[in-house]
């Protein structure tokens, strides 16, 4: 779906009901992928949700015009999904829905009941962060209240930054009339305005409405509304005689016909462009010029096209221009080939420059002979960057003695814990470990979900035995969530087999779950009793000082300074895993006044409490002046509190 050219930025009305929303949709916009992934705003209907996920799109095609943006509404994205696997295309679409940099989804409050659409989203969402891609979504109820929504996703949907809008107040209803009239060229005498934006509305589009009503009773009036003709027409009634202004100007002009939208068709696009650049420069030019839009458009580079628009002539455009799509279509090609063995495959950034089709194919003829290594793990999931503590420090002594010594310390190793309390991380750490130690070791890493979803496409291609090279040409195999192997017996079986192999040639063996091995529910016995065989280690939610710990390196790592206490205060509220406390920390980086140099304690509190945070503060400051408390004036006579508001501070009588 294409975004909307009303729904920028520039046009989006800030106030103190959606200013935490909005420099958050900013900041996605700036830097995608890099900060709150994923953004989860969320509100009632009417409040702006749409408008801010679309203006990221749009902020972020303009500052980096080479991003692929994809919009979708929850429903879109499940019509899309349903037809895809009516088609036999579901392979396909995951591949498609993965190669866009900035994926937008509205609405997903819909996601309620369908599991199946949860299990794709969370993929999806995986996916995404693992790659440095960016996801936003929008909902009227925040992850943990949408009915029987999977706690994985939950947790998952949690982790970046959930940011909630409430409905504006006065002064943010008054401006959006404002803009709103001045868009379409009306007048309104002193005081109208101001009359619709104090009537009770729940949204914005309820205020909109009342806006439009007043305009288009003027549009055909003799005389302006006064406001006191205004509230009458509001309630129901139609303006009184004197509900006019006396001597006021004569009618308002009709509003004025709205612009063009954006064009939305690409062939109309290319087709602008191509005459603008074909009327300003060489006929050449604009051939080549026509080529760099296309091709860019659809995910391609096109640096040898760009060199040419630097040079003065060139004798063989359309050659040139030739040559490269030719390559173009031996990539696309080459992508239908690496798809047809390895779905994941298709996807990579190695099939999107059209410079470099030998080391394309070279690698497509790895994965034909099933000599392609499988999923590596996350180069960002180190022990480095682990916090270690009285929850995890028995797992991860463990973790870094199977590193240390693959397929002998404790083979195989598995991990339990509930979700978010690291074990993804300790996975990828082992894995990373593993390589840094033994370049040249092949270690695969992937979720329990992923390696079923690629054995299925194996069987369907006929090709179930280059899937077994592939996996047993491994070093060491590191499966995520096993738990979710529960009733797939065929998958279950191979994975049985793969243990059998990897055992008798002492390659290393681990596996996470969030139960132990005996309550693993529709696993088979023979596997069940495998699992125990080396080691299972267990991980317990962040305890204070780990929570602690992670606080302080998450503001660190945006070079926030945070006054005595923050820490300890954060590290107080309570959260149940490392991606629970990333929620606090980014919640609390948004409050953050621009005036001050450093994060209070009375600020983290007002970003993560709201008006019970406010109630606390009072109640400090009644009794003194606490650690925490940041005064920003001391007088004989007074105390100024800092409240994120200057017009809401408090004031604080000292005589």
């Amino acid at each position: 779906m294409d975004l909307n050219p009303r729904f920028q930025f520039e046009t989006f009305i800030v106030g103190a009901s959606n200013r935490l929303a909005a420099s958050a949709a900013r900041a996605v916009a700036e830097s995608p992928g890099s900060v709150y992934n994923p953004l989860f705003l969320y509100a009632k209907s009417g409040l702006g949700k749409t408008h801010l996920l679309q203006a990221v799109g749009f902020a972020a095609q303009a500052q980096q015009p080479q991003l692929r943006v994809r919009y979708l509404t929850l429903e879109e994205f499940v019509e899309q999904y349903h037809a895809a696997v009516a088609a036999g295309q579901s392979d396909a679409f995951r591949r498609s829905a993965q190669e866009f940099d900035v994926f937008l989804i509205d609405d997903v409050q819909f996601l309620a009941e369908r599991r199946e659409m949860q299990a794709e989203l969370l993929r999806l969402s995986e996916t995404l962060q693992a790659s440095g891609r960016q996801l936003v979504l929008t909902s009227d109820r925040p992850p943990a209240e949408i009915h029987d929504l999977d706690e994985r996703l939950i947790t998952r949907l949690s982790g970046g930054l959930l940011v909630d809008i409430a409905p504006p107040d006065v002064e943010t209803r008054l401006a959006i009339l404002r803009r709103k009239a001045e868009e379409r060229g009306v007048v309104m005498a002193p005081g109208v305005l101001e009359a619709v934006a104090e009537s009770p509305v729940s949204n914005v589009r309820e205020l909109l409405g009342l806006g439009n009503r007043l305009i288009a009773f003027q549009a055909v009036s003799e005389s302006p509304l006064t406001p006191e003709g205004a509230r009458a027409l509001l309630t129901g009634e139609p303006p009184a005689g004197g509900a006019v202004a006396a001597g006021a100007p004569g009618p308002a002009a009709p509003a004025p016909e709205p612009a063009p939208g954006a064009v939305d068709d690409f062939a109309s696009f290319l087709s602008v462009v191509s005459q603008s650049v074909a009327r300003q420069l060489e006929a050449w030019k604009g051939r080549v010029g026509e080529a760099v839009v296309r091709w860019q458009g659809q995910g391609y580079k096109t640096a040898r096209l760009e060199a040419l628009l630097a040079q003065d002539e060139i004798p063989d455009v359309d050659g040139i221009v030739a040559a490269y799509e030719a390559d173009v279509a031996q990539l696309r090609s080459l992508t239908e080939t690496a798809a047809h063995f390895d779905p994941a495959a298709a996807g990579s950034a190695r099939f999107k420059d059209p410079d470099k089709v030998a080391e394309a194919r070279a690698w497509v003829d790895r994965v034909r002979e099933g000599t392609a290594p499988p999923p590596p793990p996350s180069g960002a999931l180190t022990f480095a960057e682990l916090i270690v503590g009285a929850a995890n420090d028995a797992a991860a002594r463990a973790a870094e003695a199977v590193a240390g010594d693959p397929g002998h310390a404790y083979n195989p190793l598995v991990v339990v814990g509930p979700v978010g309390v690291g074990k993804t991380h300790l996975l990828h750490a082992i894995g990373n470990a593993i390589v840094a130690a033994r370049p040249g070791t092949v270690v695969a890493c992937v979720s329990a979900q992923t390696f079923f979803e690629e054995l299925v496409s194996a069987i369907h291609g006929e090709r179930a035995d280059w899937w077994r090279r592939r996996y047993r040409g491994a070093d060491a195999l590191l499966l995520d969530d096993i738990h979710l192997l529960a009733g797939k017996e065929r998958t279950q079986e191979e994975l049985f087999n793969l243990f059998n192999a990897f055992q008798d040639t002492a390659k290393q063996l681990v596996f996470t779950s969030d139960r132990l091995p005996a309550q693993l529910e529709g696993i088979a016995p023979r596997l069940m009793s495998r699992f125990t065989e080396g080691l299972v280690v267990e991980l317990a939610p962040p305890d204070r000082d780990m929570r602690a710990e992670m606080a302080r390196r998450l503001l660190a790592a945006q070079h926030v300074t945070a006054d005595p206490g923050v820490i300890e205060y954060l590290a107080s509220r309570p959260a149940d895993g490392a991606r629970a406390v990333s929620g606090l920390v980014n919640r609390v980086v948004q409050s953050i006044d621009p005036t001050r140099d450093s994060l209070t304690v009375v600020m983290a509190r007002l970003a993560l409490e709201g008006e019970s945070g406010r109630v606390s503060a009072v109640l400090a400051a009644a009794s003194g002046l606490p650690d925490g408390i940041d005064p920003l004036l001391r007088s004989r006579e007074k105390v100024v509190w800092d409240w994120p508001d200057i017009g809401d501070r408090l004031i604080e009588d000292l005589r």
